[in-house]
């Protein structure tokens, strides 16, 4: 599909993927439409990374996902919308399970109404694969998996996809709901487990971590943007769910081995009781099988573990967070 002169709207533009996202769509001749949250100081967050020769096409629109209307006004004239806008963080909706809930599913509802009334021709759906929760009958994970509510943050996200789900059954909203598992690279957000060992070895040769055990599959940003283009352009997956994540997967324990070799340094490893999640929330393997990707859409991950690594370590070490404006 050509993207060249297309209205897009992603929500959430100013994040680590969102961002991503738009400057990809960028090069690519659209015309991009960044929501970003708005606050007093007018900040655009990662989107200050975007190259200036590209924003001539870039429109940034500041407001809340729960306001209806700004998220009305914002989809007028939209091709296609990314809705990536969400409280993200597992830890925050402990203590806030009511602002998680709240913000994820009406603005999730919002997303929905404004591009069922405004005729947009596809919307793409962020998920997480947070819902399945702990693998049942082993890893790798399929669509088919059971979900379940571990803690409010995924609740909250299964309570967005049944509503994108209803949308499309009720209204033929054109959606697609793209599960992702965990993300890296460039502009991640700095408490994650991956700038959190980074950052901690830019300063010496010793890690407090949490839990070291649970496996991850580590999925680079380039691919992950990849999918979200796949979801948007293929008419073979509307109405459907389809998980995109990495098929090697590493222990936390593994994860800041390979960190420390890149970064050349002699680790000493110790846990730290604070950083570890409530017994029953924690889920100690995560493995992607993204048949259904492979299958529907031709995807696979290129980039591998090392490689995304070495480029998300030169990243933070340049002083990444140091030039973010948020």
């Amino acid at each position: 599909m050509i993207w060249q002169g297309r209205r897009v709207l992603i929500t959430g533009a100013a994040g680590f993927i969102g961002s991503h996202l738009c400057e990809r769509l960028l090069r690519k001749g659209a015309e991009v439409r960044a929501m970003v949250h708005g606050n007093m100081r007018g900040s655009i967050g990662h989107l200050a990374a975007i190259p200036e020769s590209l924003r001539t096409r870039l429109e940034i629109v500041g407001g809340n996902i729960r306001d209806a209307a700004f998220v009305r006004d914002a989809t007028v004239d939209m091709d296609t919308v990314f809705h990536l806008a969400a409280i993200t963080s597992v830890v925050y909706s402990y203590s806030n399970p009511d602002e998680t809930v709240i913000t994820n599913v009406s603005g999730t509802l919002n997303v929905c109404n404004a591009a069922r009334h405004e005729n947009v021709r596809r919307v793409v759906h962020t998920s997480s694969a947070g819902v399945y929760g702990a693998a049942v009958g082993g890893a790798p994970i399929s669509e088919t998996h059971p979900v379940r509510a571990y803690n409010p943050y995924t609740a909250s996200k299964l309570a967005a996809d049944c509503v994108v789900e209803s949308f499309h059954l009720s209204y033929d909203l054109p959606v697609t709901i793209i599960r992702i598992f965990n993300v890296y690279g460039p502009r991640i957000g700095r408490f994650l487990v991956i700038p959190t060992i980074v950052l901690q070895l830019l300063k010496g040769n010793k890690l407090k971590l949490g839990s070291l055990t649970p496996t991850r599959n580590f999925t680079y940003i380039d691919d992950i943007v990849n999918a979200y283009l796949l979801m948007a352009e293929s008419d073979s997956v509307v109405g459907e769910v389809v998980n995109f994540g990495s098929t090697r997967a590493v222990t936390i324990a593994e994860l800041a081995m390979l960190i420390a070799d890149l970064m050349d340094r002699d680790v000493t490893i110790s846990q730290d009781e604070k950083a570890l999640r409530p017994a029953k929330s924690e889920i100690e393997r995560v493995l992607a099988d993204v048949t259904k990707a492979k299958q529907l859409l031709g995807w696979n991950p290129k980039v591998e573990l090392e490689k995304g690594l070495k480029k998300t370590i030169e990243w933070i070490a340049a002083g990444g967070y140091d030039d973010l404006r948020a």
